[in-house]
């Protein structure tokens, strides 16, 4: 199978990275400086074994390509807000012999969040989602590293809404030999919603620092009730803490990286990027979402999906706000819930 990694950033980057070195064929998609320095010298991929550069074909679009092969693997990696217009340009590229990607080709989304799956599902036939545990970093145009050790991460994997094939396992004994650990599931959307609650955070992060201080666990520990209160209204499964920890056990250990200083995660970069955009939407704002829909409050997780979309769009620096501050305001939302 050939791998066509659609968004090779951080996740995208070091999968196909991974892949590559261990023998697999891999196209890298991207776009702007990102591409050219892809083109001109190749993905440079650090990780705790050392820096190795892959020359690997990177394209923008699937024209650059021509008819896509049967035997074609699509890994969506983009950012959920970025997802429709990659799903479109991907899903009506021809295939060799007839039909488009939608119809013939199985696409996987290793994204944060519950709705890339859902999005793709209304274009491609065959959707597999992946929960990705994979602590990486796009460190500038062309290079990416992961510091995790002995695996580089765990990616379950399942047919989304649910089930299992055998398409999965082939995929799951490339990605095993990678090195990664992803074991195919038939029920991968708890892994998601699991994988969400922990990426509430990911907004405490970007506007403060790193959540490590009381004060912010305390607030990351409100706001993750919050959101667990919505999922039991609502009545959706996701795995449980014990569960997720003899999943992970000691299997992937952070190290440092020689001239790699260790950003945040996927919602700090996006703002060290000045990206304009982040995916609080979908990740603060689904808990928002599902709490509407469910009648329970969800002030903090609103306030959370709504600073980090501020400091996206006036361009802020990552960890820019006072803790004492957002403590403040978290605390008069839950006192006054729905005022502005």
């Amino acid at each position: 199978m050939r791998y066509i990694i659609i968004g090779a950033g951080a996740i995208g980057g070091v999968v196909g990275g991974r892949l590559a070195q261990a023998g697999h064929e891999v196209v890298l998609v991207a776009r702007g400086a990102h591409l050219k320095a892809l083109k001109e010298h190749g993905l440079r991929l650090t990780v705790p074994d050392g820096t190795s550069v892959h020359r690997l074909p990177a394209v923008e679009s699937p024209d650059e390509l021509g008819p896509l092969r049967p035997d074609d693997v699509l890994l969506l990696a983009v950012k959920i807000q970025d997802s429709p217009d990659a799903l479109r340009t991907w899903g009506a590229a021809p295939v060799e012999g007839g039909g488009t990607a939608a119809e013939r080709l199985p696409l996987l989304c290793a994204q944060n969040g519950v709705e890339g799956p859902r999005l793709a599902l209304r274009v491609f036939r065959r959707v597999y989602a992946v929960c990705v545990w994979l602590p990486a970093t796009f460190v500038e145009p062309g290079a990416v590293s992961a510091a995790g050790t002995p695996l580089t991460g765990i990616l379950h994997l399942g047919r989304y809404p649910h089930g299992t094939d055998d398409t999965l396992h082939r995929i799951s004994a490339d990605l095993e030999k990678a090195p990664f650990e992803a074991p195919v599931v038939p029920d991968v959307t708890r892994w998601l919603y699991a994988k969400l609650l922990s990426n509430l955070g990911n907004a405490l992060e970007a506007l403060t620092g790193p959540v490590g201080s009381e004060e912010v666990t305390v607030l990351y520990d409100r706001v993750r009730a919050e959101a667990a209160a919505v999922l039991d209204a609502a009545g959706i499964a996701y795995a449980g803490a014990e569960e997720q920890r003899a999943a992970r056990g000691d299997k992937i250990t952070l190290v440092p990286l020689d001239g790699v200083p260790r950003g945040g995660g996927s919602t700090w970069q996006s703002l060290a990027r000045g990206t304009g955009t982040i995916e609080a939407d979908h990740l603060n704002g689904e808990i928002a979402l599902l709490g509407r829909l469910h009648g329970v409050p969800t002030p903090l997780n609103e306030l959370l999906q709504h600073l980090a979309n501020t400091f996206a769009r006036e361009r802020r620096a990552p960890g820019s706000m006072p803790v004492a501050e957002l403590v403040g305001m978290a605390n008069s939302a839950t006192d006054h819930p729905g005022c502005p």
